[in-house]
């Protein structure tokens, strides 16, 4: 019975420890990007001027994209706003976009690959006016 405590012990420390890697996708909205392609004043929302301010959308995925291009399809408070295409190289593990907003609300991003239609990561972020 000792042996089988142990075991299970084992077992459970190691998913556990396991469970702490992540290899997920990541959105980012952000003031800048790093050289590195880190975000810079990452929040999950802004303040801009009323008549529009802009932010970085920043995609890191734990594999190349294998792309030529991603789509951003932007949603502004539930409702369909806009899509925004990027160019891409198809080994590039990150990338970002450099978007204007004009109105508040809440907005959500879902980014998707050029080629299959694959959605890659969504995020959501909140727009107030000064």
């Amino acid at each position: 019975m000792k042996l089988f405590t142990k075991t299970l012990s084992t077992i459970v420390l190691l998913l556990f420890i396991l469970s702490g890697i992540s290899y997920t996708q990541e959105i980012y909205f952000c003031e800048n990007v790093d050289n590195d392609g880190y975000p810079v004043n990452e929040s999950k929302s802004f303040t801009i001027p009323d008549n529009g301010g802009y932010l970085y959308v920043l995609i890191r995925l734990p594999y190349a994209v294998d792309c030529n291009s991603v789509s951003f399809e932007i949603y502004r408070n539930g409702d369909y706003d806009n899509t925004i295409d990027l160019d891409t190289d198809t080994n590039w593990t990150w990338f970002w976009k450099q978007i204007t907003f004009y109105k508040s609300g809440s907005y959500s991003v879902k980014v998707y690959d050029g080629c299959y239609d694959d959605l890659l990561v969504s995020g959501k972020v909140r727009i107030n006016f000064e």
